[in-house]
């Protein structure tokens, strides 16, 4: 990779949870002083490496590592065979270029550590990684309202709850809301992990598709929205992304009803020249090397 990247994600929910608080009895998750709807990043990469195991059938070099019961020492294992080395608990191997042989099976082997990273220090060593790829919490443009729904079960656990009519349980919902997601790509970073312009290339893939293999009655109706690329000439940037973020604004089309759906919102770009930034799709040179690619 020879270029940064930073991008701006949109999704919505519509009658659904998109992100349970085991903390508080699996209510949305909020801002507890602006209202604001809140979606952890770690949910969200979650969806991508689903919808990467899902594509690529948990084949080299797209295994998943961080996934529903893995065992990881033993994927660690794995590591330390190929390279022909015996792995001393807790500790890497003391040799500089058997450690880098054993951190680069991971990163070649798994898509989640070289575009994530991962934290691999486990009783077989197999290094830290820092991945290139970095997202912040999702957050919804406006405050969101939880609602609390009653259920019932007909049917019963065990024989002797048969003369009970029925089992009443719990479920957390939003009527509707419009979340916003920063990332940031960092071309160094790619370097170090061996992430490439094709596993970039899957990324946004995973981020357009991945709802529409995660839908459920809890999360109700899941949609991507949109994802505005911001593409820098070079590979350290050319602008800080935080102004290329301040350039794309979100507002209601009318004020006087509550948001129900997407279109009740319009995407806003302010399009004056940026040095060294393209923003990327329907590719516009925005000038000094930084172009801006609407994907979505």
């Amino acid at each position: 990779m020879q270029n940064r990247y930073d991008f701006i994600y949109l999704f919505d929910v519509k009658d659904g949870n998109p992100n349970g608080d085991p903390d508080a009895g699996n209510l949305p998750r909020v801002d507890a002083e602006t209202g604001h709807g809140l979606v952890t990043d770690v949910a969200l990469k979650r969806k991508v490496r689903n919808f990467v195991g899902l594509t690529h059938g948990e084949q080299p070099p797209y295994e998943i590592y961080v996934k529903e019961k893995a065992v990881l020492n033993r994927q660690h294992m794995r590591a330390y065979m190929d390279c022909k080395l015996k792995p001393e608990s807790k500790k890497l191997p003391k040799k500089q270029e058997d450690a880098k042989r054993v951190t680069g099976f991971m990163c070649s082997n798994f898509f989640d550590i070289r575009t994530f990273g991962a934290v691999m220090t486990t009783e077989v060593n197999c290094g830290q990684v820092r991945g290139p790829v970095q997202l912040t919490f999702g957050r919804s443009v406006e405050p969101v309202v939880s609602a609390e729904h009653s259920i019932t079960r007909m049917a019963v656990t065990n024989e002797k709850d048969l003369e009970k009519e029925r089992t009443m349980g719990r479920k957390f919902t939003i009527p509707y809301g419009l979340y916003r997601t920063h990332g940031f790509v960092s071309a160094p970073l790619a370097e170090q992990t061996g992430f490439s312009d094709e596993d970039l290339e899957l990324l946004w893939k995973a981020l357009e598709q991945m709802f529409e293999h995660d839908h459920s009655a809890a999360r109700g109706q899941m949609s991507a929205r949109g994802l505005l690329l911001f593409k820098h000439d070079d590979r350290l940037g050319n602008a800080p992304a935080h102004g290329l973020f301040d350039r794309v604004i979100i507002e209601r089309t009318d004020k006087a009803k509550p948001a129900r759906d997407f279109s009740d919102y319009r995407v806003l770009f302010d399009e004056k020249p940026i040095d060294g930034v393209v923003v990327a799709g329907a590719s516009e040179n925005l000038g000094g090397g930084v172009t801006l690619i609407r994907r979505i």
